[in-house]
């Protein structure tokens, strides 16, 4: 138990004195990949924010590193995210659906076996999160993985089930589902959608969150405003 104490002690000093996230791979390179899973998911729930958002992106590439090692254990990390996710659980499910993404963009294989999941979680007639900060956490999922060369595995099926979310009563899920959106972009209802954003672009709700090359603080208003000159600008070209 002490030792077990001490990593998780000297994972979290990594994440908390980290500069920028190149040096903390880096420095997380040193540690065996499966002995880094508790510590970083422990972090979730840490009291900084910015910390808790380190922990989550530096799952990602833990979990490919377990994949190139074992597919079976990655698959094992996967599948305790998803529990996080399982009301059975009884936990509050805070970074995981991140992790989850954050796994799926750093390994391709992962990424073709559970993407389909994750668009789950937005759906009605599939495993539909009620809790919108697990909401908010699987709209940058998938706008995170719409960043990579993802796209095929979510155009089928996430613009359908992501757009209602723009309705969402919590303005931090409608505003990354907009974030989302515009990353997903162009499919060929994504103009169709511009409207819908106009409630959003007077919003002055913060949030923060890591957009794919370094973290910001932004308000609703900005992300839809943004994501509406990108939808606005989206066409499909014609067959």
């Amino acid at each position: 138990m002490p030792r077990v104490l001490s990593l998780k002690k000297e994972i979290w000093g990594l994440l908390e004195r980290a500069p920028d996230l190149p040096t903390l791979y880096r420095e997380l390179e040193r540690f065996p990949p499966r002995k880094l899973v508790s510590p970083l998911i422990g972090a979730f729930c840490h009291r900084e924010e910015r910390v808790r958002w380190l922990a989550i992106l530096a799952l990602g590439p833990t979990v490919a590193r377990i994949a190139r090692e074992d597919l079976e254990a990655a698959r094992v990390v996967i599948r305790r995210l998803m529990w996080m996710l399982n009301e059975e659980s009884g936990g509050m499910a805070w970074g995981a659906p991140e992790a989850l993404a954050e796994s799926l963009y750093h390994h391709r294989g992962l990424a073709e076996e559970y993407t389909h999941i994750l668009v789950s979680y937005l759906r009605p007639d599939g495993n539909m999160l009620e809790y919108p900060p697990a909401q908010r956490g699987v709209a940058w999922g998938i706008g995170r993985l719409a960043e990579k060369e993802r796209p095929r595995l979510l155009e089928a099926e996430a613009p359908r089930y992501l757009a209602p979310f723009l309705s969402s009563p919590d303005e931090i899920v409608a505003g990354l589902s907009a974030w989302a959106l515009a990353n997903l972009a162009p499919f060929p209802e994504a103009p169709e959608l511009v409207p819908r954003l106009s409630r959003l672009r007077e919003s002055q709700q913060e949030l923060y969150f890591f957009d794919g090359k370094e973290f910001v603080r932004l308000s609703v208003g900005e992300l839809a405003s943004q994501a509406s000159e990108r939808l606005k600008a989206s066409s499909t070209p014609s067959s």
